[in-house]
């Protein structure tokens, strides 16, 4: 099995990074690539998940503090408009009384 360093297709940047140009699609040299390629986009998309938990981490509180302003605001809302519900309720009791 070829190694990646070895490969046309991967490029090693002077501080060690790798570049690989290899697409599964088009310019598999073995079988083994596939396996490789699959297990570097994996642990993109870890690295990518672990960013977002991070920034919905950095969110949370700012989240908490919406969540409790809106709560207020809906009642206060609902405490303003209390005195038409009573109004009603009294005109009901009139009428069946």
């Amino acid at each position: 099995m070829i190694q990646c360093k070895d490969c046309e297709f991967c490029e090693i940047e002077p501080d060690g990074r790798r570049t690989f140009k290899c697409d599964p699609f088009t310019n598999i040299k073995e079988p083994e690539c596939i396996a490789k390629w699959q297990l570097i986009r994996l642990d993109m998309l870890v690295a990518s998940y672990q960013q977002m938990t991070k920034w919905y981490g950095k969110l949370a509180p700012l989240q908490d503090k919406l969540f409790k302003f809106m709560k207020r605001e809906i009642e206060d809302i609902d405490e303003s408009e209390r005195w038409r519900l009573d109004d009603e309720e009294e005109e009901e009791e009139e009428e069946d009384g």
